[in-house]
């Protein structure tokens, strides 16, 4: 009977966990969609940001996958789009043709710069309120 207790309430940290990643999520997704990103595109050009400090810099999209919670093809395709609305850039690897660089552009450094203050206030509004123990 202990085992099912303590298996009850690993339940219940588990759903709650799923509970603040989803409001968390849809919040991201609410405050950004004005700017023509969601939550994952916002991600991806943090992430880039971040690896990428100086304008030019590149990382390897294989870099990515382990980073971001989508699938490889899923990772592809949301590059493939960002690339289409011009805040990254892709490039074949000179060294291994099967790896591809991805870089910010200018306009997705800027675009990067004018939403991380309103991820950053979901983050701190949603996560403050998480349930203790978590």
């Amino acid at each position: 009977m202990g085992a099912t207790a303590a298996g009850a309430g690993l339940e219940d940290q588990w759903r709650d966990i799923l509970s603040v990643h989803a409001r968390t999520m849809c919040e991201i997704d609410r405050v950004l969609h004005p700017h023509g990103l969601g939550a994952s595109d916002f991600e991806v050009l943090d992430i880039l940001a971040s690896e990428t400090p100086r304008e030019g810099d590149q990382c390897r999209v294989q870099n990515l996958v382990g980073r971001v919670h989508l699938s490889q093809s899923a990772l592809s395709r949301l590059i493939g789009r960002l690339e289409k609305e011009g805040l990254v850039q892709r490039s074949v690897c000179a060294e291994d043709r099967r790896g591809v660089w991805v870089a910010l552009t200018r306009r997705g450094r800027e675009l990067h710069d004018e939403v991380l203050p309103l991820q950053r206030g979901v983050l701190e509004r949603t996560l403050r309120e998480r349930p203790p123990g978590l």
